[in-house]
């Protein structure tokens, strides 16, 4: 199970998997992503926060994930990977290659700081 929500006055997307990630949970995120979108450029920031990566519920989960970054990962500024797992580190440098967004990783309990990186200018 995915959960999100908008800080809308800052434009940062919070998400919180604390489950196997179904094509469910991509296509709730992206009905609230592009409704967003449609008021904005972009989203400034998004902090995924989870102790540990969930995986996919299956093979479908897998490719929503990966539509739902190819279709949003241009108008995203920055991601904050706020979590403790060492898929973290390798996340992290594959996603490079998939996004001009900044990115940066960040222990599970520096949720604050991570939150206050993307909310600055």
């Amino acid at each position: 199970m995915l959960e999100y929500s908008i800080l809308r006055p800052e434009g940062i997307l919070l998400l919180k998997p604390d489950a196997s990630l179904s094509k469910e949970d991509f296509a709730g995120l992206s009905a609230s992503v592009d409704s967003y979108l449609a008021d904005h450029a972009s989203l400034h920031g998004v902090l995924i926060h989870a102790k540990a990566f969930p995986g996919w519920e299956n093979f479908a989960g897998f490719i929503a994930h990966i539509r739902f970054v190819r279709s949003h990962q241009q108008k995203i500024e920055r991601v904050a990977l706020v979590t403790d797992s060492d898929v973290a580190s390798v996340g992290e440098a594959i996603a490079k290659h998939f996004t001009a967004a900044e990115i940066k990783h960040f222990p599970f309990s520096d949720y604050e700081k991570a939150l206050d990186w993307l909310k600055t200018p």
